[in-house]
């Protein structure tokens, strides 16, 4: 994984964990999701950025995910979200959870920058989306 663009910390609670006391995996999903989210407030939120570039959404196309130990009720989670691959019309995201000194899971998203086509919803390209995570990585560094 390439440096961490973004990084993001939780808890995981009682409801995060099924009834072996163990995180149920779409749980583990759900932090992924979060920590772009949490990402893109950095830009102002989705909803600011995917109208600064003419957007309906900044989507998931894949998501996969390698659980490598258990989560339980009370770990603190911190979940690193690192840019991995560009493409013209898709961005390759790779996630890292941990919990105290351990890596836990591992998780990869392919997000879309998605607009209205003249015949329906379409993957638009990302140039003016890069622009935007790559000044801002500038501006930060």
């Amino acid at each position: 994984m390439s440096r961490p663009a973004h990084s993001f910390s939780t808890r995981a609670s009682f409801g995060d964990c099924d009834p072996a006391g163990i995180a149920f995996y779409p749980n583990i999903l759900g932090w992924l999701d979060r920590t772009f989210h949490d990402w893109l407030w950095e830009f102002g939120g989705h909803a600011a950025l995917c109208a600064r570039l003419g957007a309906r959404g900044i989507g998931v196309m894949e998501v996969s995910a390698r659980f490598l130990a258990p989560i339980r009720e009370g770990d603190r989670l911190t979940v690193e979200l690192a840019v991995e691959e560009w493409k013209e019309r898709a961005v390759r995201l790779a996630y890292r959870i941990g919990s105290n000194d351990r890596l836990v899971a591992l998780g990869h998203e392919t997000r879309g920058l998605f607009a209205q086509g003249p015949d329906g919803m379409m993957a638009a390209r990302l140039d003016a989306l890069r622009d935007v995570l790559e000044d801002h990585e500038k501006q930060a560094g």
